[in-house]
């Protein structure tokens, strides 16, 4: 049986984001591209800062809404990402790694997006 969704903080897709975004701060720690790094860190911040936002709002429309900013959100870093594996500044296999994170987070947010349309 599983758990009742009583906060945003209960939700296993806030979870996996926020853990995400404290890779990216550490990877990126002490990173001299300072225009990368910000974007990146706060597309990284934008997908639970969103899912928590929406979770929060007074509809199911505003919270589906925010969702998909979540979603594009991830989208959004997953780009950035692999523009930091070209250019090296993050080591190839961590890269790979945190890709398959956004994938992750991203096929979430389309399975919470879609329950949210069809029962709520």
């Amino acid at each position: 049986m599983s758990k009742k969704i009583e906060k945003f903080e209960d939700l296993i897709v806030w979870k996996e984001s926020m853990r995400l975004a404290v890779d990216i701060y550490k990877r990126l720690k002490g990173n001299k591209d300072f225009g990368l790094r910000d974007q990146m860190q706060r597309a990284s911040v934008s997908i639970p800062s969103n899912i928590s936002e929406g979770f929060d709002r007074d509809s199911n429309k505003e919270y589906i809404h925010f969702l998909f900013i979540a979603r594009g959100s991830c989208a959004e870093l997953r780009t950035q990402l692999y523009l930091a594996k070209e250019l090296e500044i993050i080591e190839k296999s961590q890269v790979e790694i945190l890709i398959e994170k956004t994938k992750k987070i991203s096929a979430m947010l389309y399975n919470l997006i879609k329950i949210r349309k069809e029962r709520f």
